[in-house]
C-alpha cells in the first residue's frame, strides 16, 4: 500500500509519446521530481513524496520507457531535447510556472539545461549522483568495453539478492546484447552496483522489480539517444544563475564522485558528500535526503509570520511521547497499563500519544491525549490488511513492503520533535523510529526507550534460500545498529522473561537470539491488560461474570481476532462451527468480537450467535469466559494464560511471530491448544470447542507486576 495517493494525475504528449504525471500536496513552491534512467519509474521517489508533499506541492512523472508512460522504440524519444520537452510539458499541464528541480543520476543532464535555458521556470536545482560527462567514467566501467562488445559469460539469474559483485569482471553486462538476452540478470547486477551500502536487499529487490516493467529493447534504443557532452555541460553551468545543491555518495560505483565535484566547481553549488553512500541515496538514506531537499526548497517559500517557543528545563510537567504500534490492539492495552503505572510513580507526567487508528479510538475512549500529529501518519493497519490473504499474513514481507510508510511516519515524528520538546520518547515496537534513529543518530533529541515482546526475524520454511538470507540480513543490520550506537536506546525493555525468548540463531555466523537479548535488554515480565483482572480467584471471577451479564448456567465462548482486519476468515469459520458446537455443549453462548476494523455484518450469524463490534474491556470478557478461540497474537493469548482460561489459538499462516515466537512462549507456559488453519473445518473446530471448554488448566503463573516494573524502568529516565 502506498503511503500517499496522488491528488491529481494525467498525461501529456510530446512528439507522439504519452507521459504520465502526478501532483501531490499544495502550497509553497512546487518541487519537480524528475525521472531518471529508463530502468526505473517515478516510484523510485516513493520515500520522498509523502514527506515533501506535506510541506510543498510536488509533481512527478514517469519518463518514457517505464511506469505508466509509453515505451517508444526510437532513440529520438529518449534524447536530451525530448527529455527537456517532457519536463516543460508536465510543468505546463500542471499549471506550474516555476519549480525546484530534483534530479537523480542521468536526469541531472536535463535539469542543468532547464536551469540554464529556461531560468524563469526554475527556482533552483538539487542534483543527486550526477551522471554527467564532465569527467571520465570509473575505471571499472571504462575497462568493461563498449555497449556493443561481446557480453560477459552468462551467469544464471537468481531470486536471491546479490549483495555485491566484482565490478571489474561484471560491468561487461552493461551491454546491448546482454540486455536483450538477460535483462533481469543485468538488473540484479546493476542494482547491486547502485547500492554499495550493506543491508540493501530491499532496495535491490525494488530496483529489479521496477526494471521488469521495461525491456532490453527499450534499454537498447534509449542507449542510442544523444547525450550532452562536456562543452554543452560547461556552457550550461556558466549560465545557471539559480542556486544548486549537489549530493553524492563517496562509495558510488556507478558515477564517480569527481563528477559532482566538477559540477560544484563550475557552478559554485553546495556539495554534500554522503560518506559511505552509494548511487541512490534517495532510497538508502531517505531521511537525510528529505531534510536536505526540504531545507533547500524552503529558500523559495514566500516569507510569512514566524513564532517559536522555547521551553525552560523546569517549565511545565515532564512530557512523554508514547508511540504505540497500531498493528492490533494488544500493544495499546499493555501501553495503557504501563502509562497508568508511570503516572503513579510520577504524578507530574504528561503523556501524549502518537499512533494511528484503531489505537487512537481506543485511547480516546480511555480519556488519553492523542497528539494532533497522529492524523498525519500513514496507516500501518490498512497496509497489513492489504497484504493479507485467507488467514495468511507474511508479516516479515509486509514489514519490508511497508518501507515508504515507515519513512513517511518517521518524518512526522521528526517534525514533531523538532518543534516540541519531550523528556522521554517511548516506542512500543515503533519500527520506524527505532530504525531511522539508528540510521540518523544525530536526530535524537530526548531520552528514548524501546519496548518489544519478540526479538529476531525468523524465516518461514517455505521461503527457501532467499527468505533465509534476507531475514538474516535484517537481523545483522539490527545487531550492527546496537553495536555501533549502544546508548541510543536509553532503555531496551523486553515484555517477558529471558526464558520467553526463542533459543535460535539470528542467522549464519550470528549470535543466538536469547543470548544476545539477555545481554542487551532489561526484562519487565509480562504486562497484562489495563484492568489487571486475572480471573484465577473463583469468587472474583464469579463477580466479574455477573458484572458482564453472564449467567451461571451459560458456557461462554469468546472469539476474537485482534484489532486488525486480518481475522475475518477465522471469524466466519467459527460462526459456521457454532451450530454443531452448540449441539455438543449444552448452554453454549458464543460471542464473536469483530473488532474495530471488521464489519460485523460480514459474519453470517446463526441463531443464538452474538457478533459484536469493538469491545473496549475485552480483557475482562476473556478473564470471565469458559473458553476462547483466538488468533495467535501474543497479548490476547497471554491475557488468557494469566487468567487461567482454556483457549484455542490459530496462528496466522506465514506470520513468523505467531508461528514461532508466540508458540514458543505459550508452550513454555503450558497454555492453549494450537490448531492450524489448514486443518480446520466447522466439524473439527466444534469438536475442539467441546473438548477444551471443560479441560482443567495448570498454566505456569504469570506475575501481575509487569506493568509496574516497566513503568519503574521508564520513570528512571525522567
Amino acid at each position: 500500500m502506498r503511503a500517499r495517493q496522488a491528488d491529481a494525475e494525467g498525461w501529456v504528449e510530446h512528439d507522439g509519446v504519452k507521459i504520465h504525471y502526478e501532483v501531490h500536496g499544495e502550497g509553497g513552491p512546487t518541487i519537480l521530481l524528475l525521472p531518471t534512467w529508463t530502468l526505473v519509474p517515478k516510484r523510485i521517489w516513493k520515500l520522498q513524496l509523502p514527506y515533501l508533499a506535506r510541506h510543498f506541492r510536488v509533481v512527478t512523472y514517469d519518463g518514457p520507457g517505464n511506469g505508466r508512460s509509453d515505451r517508444p522504440l526510437t532513440p529520438r524519444s529518449y534524447g536530451q531535447a525530448a527529455q527537456v520537452a517532457y519536463a516543460l510539458a508536465v510543468l505546463d499541464a500542471t499549471g506550474t510556472d516555476r519549480a525546484v528541480l530534483v534530479a537523480l543520476s542521468r536526469a541531472v543532464n536535463w535539469a542543468l539545461e532547464l536551469a540554464a535555458e529556461h531560468p524563469t521556470r526554475v527556482h533552483g536545482t538539487v542534483a543527486i549522483g550526477a551522471s554527467i560527462a564532465l569527467t571520465p567514467p570509473s575505471q571499472a566501467r571504462a575497462a568493461s568495453g563498449g555497449l556493443d562488445d561481446q557480453p560477459a559469460p552468462d551467469l544464471p539469474p537468481s531470486a536471491v539478492p546479490r549483495l555485491g559483485t566484482d565490478p571489474a569482471s561484471h560491468w561487461r553486462k552493461y551491454n546491448r546484447r546482454y540486455w536483450h538476452t538477460h535483462a533481469e540478470d543485468f538488473a540484479w547486477f546493476f542494482m547491486g552496483q547502485c547500492f554499495t551500502e550493506p543491508h540493501s536487499t530491499k532496495q535491490i529487490e525494488d530496483g529489479v522489480g521496477w526494471a521488469r516493467q521495461t525491456t532490453g529493447a527499450v534499454l537498447d534504443v534509449e542507449s542510442q539517444a544523444d547525450r550532452p557532452g562536456r562543452d554543452a555541460l560547461e556552457a550550461w553551468c556558466a549560465r545557471i544563475a539559480g542556486p544548486l545543491l549537489i549530493l553524492h555518495g563517496s562509495a558510488d560505483r556507478v558515477v564517480p564522485l569527481e563528477r559532482s565535484e566538477a559540477l560544484a566547481a563550475l557552478t559554485g553549488g553546495e556539495l554534500v558528500v554522503i560518506d559511505g553512500g552509494g548511487h541512490i541515496p534517495i532510497a538508502r538514506d531517505p531521511v537525510q535526503v528529505n531534510l536536505l531537499v526540504r531545507g533547500f526548497a524552503e529558500r523559495f517559500r514566500p516569507p510569512g509570520p514566524a513564532r517559536r517557543v522555547w521551553r525552560r528545563w523546569q517549565s511545565g510537567p515532564r512530557r512523554v511521547l508514547y508511540l504505540s504500534s497500531p498493528i492490533g490492539l494488544g500493544h495499546a492495552r499493555r501501553d495503557l497499563a504501563i502509562a497508568a503505572g508511570l503516572r503513579e510513580l510520577r504524578p507530574d507526567v504528561q503523556i501524549d500519544w502518537l499512533t494511528q487508528d484503531p489505537v487512537t479510538r481506543m485511547l480516546a475512549g480511555a480519556g488519553e491525549r492523542v497528539h494532533p500529529a497522529s492524523a498525519l501518519l500513514a496507516n500501518e493497519s490498512a497496509h497489513v490488511e492489504s497484504e493479507s490473504g485467507e488467514h495468511d499474513l507474511h508479516c516479515f514481507e509486509a514489514l519490508r513492503r511497508m518501507d515508504e510508510i515507515l519513512v513517511a511516519n518517521f518524518m512526522v515524528f521528526h517534525d514533531l520533535l523538532t518543534h516540541e520538546r519531550y523528556d522521554l520518547v517511548v516506542g512500543d515496537e515503533a519500527w520506524d523510529v527505532d530504525h531511522f534513529l539508528h540510521e540518523n543518530p544525530e536526530l535524537k533529541r530526548s531520552a528514548y526507550a524501546w519496548l518489544t515482546d519478540f526479538v529476531g526475524f525468523l524465516p518461514m520454511p517455505d521461503g527457501g534460500e532467499r527468505e533465509a538470507l534476507v531475514a538474516a540480513d535484517y537481523n545483522a543490520e539490527m545487531i550492527g545498529h546496537i553495536a555501533r550506537y549502544p546508548r541510543l536506546r536509553d532503555r531496551s525493555i523486553f515484555v517477558g522473561d529471558p526464558e520467553d525468548v526463542v533459543d535460535e540463531p539470528f542467522g549464519p555466523d550470528l549470535p543466538r537470539i536469547r543470548d544476545w537479548t539477555v545481554e542487551h535488554y532489561d526484562f519487565a515480565g509480562y504486562v497484562t491488560g489495563a484492568t489487571g483482572t486475572t480471573g484465577t480467584d473463583p469468587a472474583a471471577r464469579a463477580a466479574l461474570r455477573a458484572s458482564l451479564g453472564y449467567h451461571d448456567d451459560e458456557r461462554v465462548c469468546v472469539v476474537t481476532v485482534g484489532g486488525s482486519g486480518v481475522g475475518g476468515h477465522l471469524l466466519r469459520l467459527v460462526a459456521a462451527a457454532f451450530p454443531e458446537a452448540a449441539r455438543r455443549v449444552p448452554g453454549l453462548r458464543m460471542i464473536l468480537v469483530a473488532g474495530p476494523r471488521i464489519d460485523p455484518s460480514t459474519v453470517r450469524a446463526a441463531a443464538g450467535l452474538e457478533v459484536l463490534p469493538y469491545v473496549p474491556s475485552l480483557d475482562r470478557h476473556l478473564a470471565a469466559c469458559d473458553l476462547a478461540v483466538v488468533q495467535g497474537g501474543l497479548t490476547t493469548c497471554m491475557e488468557l494464560t494469566a487468567a487461567g482460561r482454556p483457549f484455542i489459538y490459530v496462528p496466522l499462516r506465514h506470520h513468523f511471530e505467531q508461528q514461532f515466537h508466540v508458540t514458543y512462549r505459550l508452550r513454555r507456559h503450558g497454555a492453549g491448544r494450537r490448531m492450524d488453519y489448514d486443518t480446520l473445518t466447522p466439524d473439527t473446530l466444534a469438536t475442539a470447542i467441546a473438548e477444551e471448554i471443560d479441560r482443567p488448566v495448570t498454566y505456569r503463573p504469570v506475575p501481575a507486576d509487569g506493568a509496574a516494573r516497566a513503568a519503574a524502568m521508564l520513570a528512571e529516565l525522567l
